[in-house]
């Protein structure tokens, strides 16, 4: 490593990350999550995970990183705004969350990742890597948490105290030994903005998530047909849902991304509620052929509509 210092070290990575459109980048040191066993043990027992079957599947893997790679010393965790420079308006509209505006966020962060642990390996040598994005496998806002690049609000999702939270999550497991960021702690305060604001109660536990009553899941992984009494308190909400992050005091603090393949197509940006409920499924295909909307389907999304 020509004699650099673990300081050294993630300050290099730290500022190709930043040259590569990233936004924070933390470290932590690979201790274990076992702190989180009773909580995700009681989670699962009285099935809190609904259909969300990765949680039980790799728990033991979640909890432990050297299960998934095997010598890991440290993990980094890699954050990329996708708030928008504007939101498609919401008159006479269905209601898209802006994390699926541009293309799929699963693949553009991979390909960033892909080429960060590209250049960690020309500069650093033979190295032991692995990244994951949005992976069932790895506890990505513990991490987050732990690596000091935001905590995990009351609306469960990982806020940043001086960017807020429309960010997306990347982590990556090393055998590098980088020296460890500071642990974030805990912002939120008196504040219950996110609890009182979601319409189905999916927060009525703060810093728990109640994912069979949460509009994300119910529009996205859940295949199942949809309580009539939940899917009349959507607001026309066909794909994800951002109301815990709209009413929250930190996101005034949001500034826009500068991600090129974040920005909706103009086919997209032009469509009203009339269009999306005409909308043929070879348009559907065309349209989002890019985007993360497209692996739940034209019939899910049809399904969505009020």
């Amino acid at each position: 490593m020509g004699g650099k210092s673990s300081e050294e070290l993630k300050e290099i990575i730290r500022h190709e990350a930043m040259r590569l459109g990233f936004s924070h980048c933390g470290v932590a040191r690979n201790d274990t999550l076992e702190e989180l066993r009773p909580f995700y043990s009681d989670f699962i027992g009285r099935k809190g995970h609904a259909g969300l079957k990765y949680l039980e599947t790799y728990f033991e893997k979640r909890l432990h990183p050297e299960l998934v790679l095997e010598g890991t010393k440290s993990v980094i965790a890699l954050m990329m705004n996708y708030f928008p420079q504007e939101t498609i308006p919401e008159e006479d509209n269905f209601i898209i969350s802006r994390y699926a505006y541009g293309n799929d966020y699963h693949v553009v962060m991979k390909n960033r990742m892909k080429e960060l642990i590209n250049f960690m390996k020309s500069a650093f040598g033979d190295l032991q890597v692995k990244a994951f994005a949005d992976s069932g496998v790895v506890a990505e806002k513990a991490w987050a948490q732990r690596c000091g690049v935001g905590w995990q609000g009351k609306n469960t999702l990982i806020i940043n105290k001086s960017a807020g939270s429309f960010y997306f999550i990347g982590i990556i497991y090393t055998d590098l030994e980088l020296e460890p960021d500071t642990s974030e702690t805990d912002h939120c305060g008196t504040c219950h903005n996110c609890v009182t604001a979601c319409p189905t109660g999916a927060l009525d536990t703060p810093y728990q998530l109640n994912i069979g009553r949460c509009i994300s899941y119910l529009t996205i992984e859940n295949r199942e047909e949809i309580p009539g009494e939940i899917k009349n308190k959507f607001n026309n909400r066909i794909y994800g849902c951002d109301i815990c992050q709209d009413v929250c005091p930190f996101n005034r603090l949001a500034s826009p991304h500068s991600v090129a393949e974040f920005i909706p197509s103009e086919s997209w940006r032009h469509l009203r509620k009339k269009d999306w409920l005409t909308l043929p499924e070879q348009d559907f295909n065309r349209i989002f052929r890019d985007s993360a909307i497209k692996r739940i389907g034209y019939q899910i999304l049809k399904r969505n509509m009020p």
